[in-house]
């Protein structure tokens, strides 16, 4: 018998496993949430314009309380850009795990790839609603700046460098303009119709520019 709840050994084993699937189930339910939240704003976001749809707009649309929504999302740009902070994460663990002798730019196509599914139309939907507003385009640009520094790193890595030192940000500037003009073509109103066998020659293309870019800088005589 456990000392401090009375109960056996047994039941404290089967209420710990109770509370974790109670605790697992609402963790679902709040990612589930969040995720009808941010797929409906954008949805919005693109129907009726970023500046005419309202926090409250997006409120109504999912039947919940602005409150709940600000529970979630800290800014109403938050809710346009709402699986960057995911997207950055889910890079820097691709990227911390890729096996031995995997480049970083291998590892970066097979993550943009194989992401091509579940974010195309959101993506698209997204750059409707920023293609066209200057303000949202910096902000956009401003928060793809974040993958710089965990692409530096992996480059560092491979040059055998300090993350700071100017090639590897060299490198990682580049690769994020890069990326950055592929999604951009992508989703322009010419490329929507594009196969996702034209999207992947298209990024295969660019990490094909980009190791080529690498392997000048690696094999230029460093100046300083």
């Amino acid at each position: 018998m456990h000392p401090f709840t009375g109960c056996y050994r047994d039941d404290v084993h089967e209420l710990h496993d109770l509370d974790h699937v109670a605790t697992g189930l609402r963790e679902r339910k709040k990612q589930r949430t969040r995720e009808l939240i941010a797929s409906r704003a954008l949805e919005l976001f693109a129907e009726r314009g970023y500046a005419h749809t309202t926090v409250a707009d997006v409120a109504a649309a999912v039947d919940v309380s602005e409150r709940t929504i600000f529970s979630y999302f800290a800014t109403k740009e938050d809710l346009l850009f709402s699986d960057h902070l995911e997207l950055e994460r889910g890079l820097v663990e691709a990227l911390a795990e890729r096996p031995v002798g995997m480049s970083a730019l291998d590892v970066l196509r097979d993550f943009i790839v194989e992401s091509l599914g579940e974010r195309d139309e959101r993506e698209r939907l997204r750059w409707q609603v920023v293609g066209g507003d200057e303000t949202l385009h910096a902000h956009l640009r401003a928060r793809q700046a974040a993958f710089v520094q965990p692409i530096a790193a992996a480059i560092a890595d491979e040059l055998g460098e300090q993350v700071d030192d100017l090639r590897p940000q060299l490198v990682a500037a580049a690769v994020v303009a890069a990326i950055t003009a592929t999604y951009d073509h992508r989703y322009r109103a010419r490329s929507r119709a594009a196969s996702r066998a034209q999207a992947v020659a298209v990024i295969d293309e660019a990490i094909a520019f980009l190791r080529g870019g690498l392997e000048a800088i690696r094999s230029y005589p460093k100046p300083y």
